[in-house]
């Protein structure tokens, strides 16, 4: 069934390649492959790692056009962006995190762009504040359709913004499949955790679960991917709980399918997460995940099936589940496999797409008639 025609504008906010940079990557040129004229416009405050996304999205065949931000309030961007919108006109206006929202929407609104949908796609403390949240609704307000990329981002937004959680539509992310998995090898149970080096991805609970973790499992290694401003105090921490010789900082790693192919068990301790990606990543390449159960990660994760889910924040809980599964690579083996079957069969790059693009022609049939 071939595409509406009319042009998709698609708007971020981008520093660098994570969760939903990586979400974008896949999705804009499927959707394109499937009929849409797809563009995308990029907000940015000229950092490196913006311009490393814009050559992969051109690369791929989407074109992209970019506004500077020079401050969180910028009436000069405000005013480009608005006038990108009056030249171009798309039918549909896709809007991707906060600062895209406060630009696209409002001058969205204002060019009558006809469907205006924006996507929620990760967990911030900021959002803790009562007027942020007011703020968030009301600029959400103009927009026809709210996405979220879990039920568990909905129920956190419905908690800490006051959202309807029954007004988000759920479209989970999704991967592609590669080729086929190759076992873990190693005779030591090694442990993975990959993400930005920030207070909310949870890396002090992780290294104190891990210390205890040890006394039971001695030779249970942990390899850290990741960089960011935490990276001295981690180190630090490390060596005052005796970790030295069992914790190595990889830094960036790409592609991070190779560190989770190095690995046996892929630990994702965040005390807050709009999604998981990491823990699909690890998935897909058959590696059991032990997953706080915050955001979408308890959807992502089968507990006792695919991997093992804990309390947030709970050290002890996690060295059990350390335990559990570096105790029993064997066990943690068949949850890897199970862990690949599911990541195939319900979280899927092309069921993501054909979700977004089910919205798109439901809500421009509901337009036209």
């Amino acid at each position: 069934m071939t595409a509406p025609a009319g042009q998709v504008l698609h708007v971020q906010k981008v520093a660098g390649i994570s969760g939903s940079e990586a979400h974008l990557l896949q999705l804009l040129p499927a959707l394109r492959e499937r009929g849409w004229d797809v563009e995308f416009l990029m907000l940015h405050e000229d950092e490196p790692g913006a311009w490393e996304f814009a050559r992969e999205l051109r690369a791929r065949g989407v074109p992209l056009d970019d506004v500077r931000l020079r401050a969180d309030v910028d009436p000069i961007a405000y005013a480009e962006v608005a006038a990108l919108l009056a030249r171009r006109r798309p039918r549909i206006l896709h809007t991707h995190l906060v600062h895209a929202d406060v630009y696209g929407q409002i001058a969205g609104a204002m060019a009558r762009t006809p469907l205006r949908l924006s996507t929620k796609h990760g967990f911030n403390w900021f959002r803790e504040g009562r007027f942020f949240g007011l703020a968030d609704r009301a600029v959400a307000s103009l927009a026809h359709v709210h996405i979220a990329i879990s039920q568990g981002l909905a129920r956190y937004l419905a908690e800490m913004e006051g959202f309807d959680e029954s007004g988000f539509e759920i479209v989970h992310y999704g991967i592609a499949a590669r080729n086929s998995v190759t076992p873990y090898a190693g005779s030591e149970p090694h442990l993975l955790c990959v993400g930005r080096l920030i207070p909310v991805k949870g890396h002090l609970v992780l290294l104190r679960a891990l210390m205890q973790a040890r006394t039971r499992v001695s030779d249970l290694v942990l390899d850290i991917a990741g960089s960011g401003p935490l990276e001295p105090a981690l180190r630090a921490y490390a060596r005052e709980l005796g970790l030295g010789d069992a914790v190595r900082f990889l830094g960036f790693v790409s592609p991070v399918q190779t560190a989770i192919e190095q690995s046996a068990i892929i630990v994702v301790p965040s005390l807050g997460e709009g999604f998981g990606m990491v823990a699909l990543e690890a998935m897909e390449r058959g590696r059991p995940v032990i997953a706080s159960a915050v955001g979408g990660l308890p959807e992502l994760v089968a507990d006792g099936e695919t991997g093992l889910v804990v309390s947030p924040g709970d050290a002890e809980e996690l060295a059990e589940a350390m335990v559990a599964l570096a105790g029993d690579l064997s066990r943690a083996a068949v949850m890897g496999e199970a862990g690949r079957r599911r990541a195939l069969e319900s979280f899927t790059q092309e069921r993501s797409t054909k979700a977004i693009e089910a919205l798109y022609r439901r809500e421009l049939d509901s337009a036209s008639s």
